[in-house]
């Protein structure tokens, strides 16, 4: 599988959270599936010793960037549900 086909089925999986309609709940508990941790924990390890192709490291760049937008959108969902439940 390509870099690109890769990192679009890790788009497509958040994508696919969002259009199934969420809520602020949904979206704090949100994580990847098994196999996109999997993926990522090896690329991360691998990153470590110096083992990526260049890709690879625009693979996992290109997840480090989603990662944050969820992390964002995870820490908005918290602040909105704090300030519904004062």
């Amino acid at each position: 599988m390509t870099t690109v086909t890769k990192t679009q089925k890790i788009y497509d999986e958040f994508i696919d959270f969002i259009a199934q309609g969420t809520s602020s709940e949904r979206v704090t508990k949100f994580q990847f599936s098994e196999a996109t941790k999997e993926q990522i924990v090896d690329l991360v390890e691998r990153a470590k010793i110096g083992d990526l192709s260049s890709s690879e490291k625009t693979e996992l760049e290109q997840f480090l960037v989603i990662e944050h937008l969820i992390r964002l959108a995870k820490a908005k969902a918290h602040q909105y549900l704090k300030s519904v439940s004062d």
